[in-house]
């Protein structure tokens, strides 16, 4: 079962809930897809035992065979290949490494090299494991690097995806092929905006999904009412405690400040496992 742990936006408490659920069932393996910001190792304190570079194919030209006749710059999608009047400029940046411009190449004027935009890392807490990525400072591009992490998925494990914020590309490539996802907000305007975004996602890639309400006795009832007039199962209600604002700052888990939220977690796991067949 690969269960994702997603929001509409940053601060909702997402890593939190999926490292709490991760610590409250056995036979776990969490994928931390955040990998412009990882931050699930924190909470899980994996002991890193290995890791591996990751690198996409990116064009380089050989001007003594180029015609300078722009077929590479007229098959790249996204920009990355600009070709001049006796020159041809390329933007390592923009490149998605699909290989496109080296195939239509008619002079095969274009080789590809490995550039590296990251690593993957691999550990082990206890009886959890751990994988999580790494982009480098200044790429662009997260999707191939997550593409990367989760080709480790372990399947004969529950997965746990930390999914990035938002609605973006590095949010559908975590998500997608999950058997379920858990949406992390807040009862806030924000909270609510961003929930419906996340929502439609979901419904687009046909992922069955809950809701999980975060620092819940905060703001208005606006999100309960959306909820239930979307008919969006509420998975669990956390109300905002001063000690699990403390235990977070420590790096702990909900479960770790307050243990009796184990159960709570455990249960929310069932419903979902029994509600969708799983």
């Amino acid at each position: 079962m690969i269960l994702s742990v997603a929001s509409g936006k940053g601060g909702t408490g997402k890593t939190i809930v999926a490292t709490s659920l991760a610590l409250s069932i056995s036979n776990v393996q969490i994928l931390d897809c955040d990998v412009e910001e990882p931050n699930s190792h924190i909470f899980i304190k994996p002991e890193i035992a290995n890791k591996e570079n990751v690198c996409i194919p990116v064009p380089r030209i050989d001007e003594t065979k180029c015609n300078f006749c722009g077929k590479c710059q007229e098959v790249c999608v996204y920009n990355a290949i600009a070709v001049l009047k006796d020159k041809v400029l390329v933007f390592p940046e923009l490149c998605h490494g699909c290989g496109s411009c080296s195939y239509f190449c008619p002079e095969n004027a274009i080789k590809e090299v490995d550039k590296e935009i990251g690593v993957v890392e691999f550990g082990k807490s206890n009886d959890i494991q751990f994988v999580h990525g790494k982009l480098n400072i200044g790429e662009a591009m997260a999707p191939p690097l997550i593409k990367a992490v989760k080709k480790h998925i372990y399947s004969i494990k529950t997965i746990i995806i930390d999914a990035p914020p938002g609605t973006s590309c590095p949010v559908i490539e975590s998500i997608k092929k999950s058997d379920f996802c858990i949406l992390v907000t807040e009862p806030t305007p924000f909270g609510l905006n961003d929930l419906i975004l996340a929502v439609e996602v979901m419904r687009k890639l046909n992922i069955p999904f809950g809701v999980v309400i975060n620092r819940s006795d905060l703001g208005d009832d606006k999100t309960d009412q959306y909820c239930q007039k979307q008919n969006i199962p509420v998975l669990m209600r956390i109300p905002f405690e001063r000690k699990i604002a403390e235990g977070y700052s420590r790096g702990e888990t909900i479960v770790e400040t307050l243990p009796e939220y184990k159960e709570k977690f455990q249960e929310m796991f069932r419903k979902i496992k029994e509600n969708n067949n799983f």
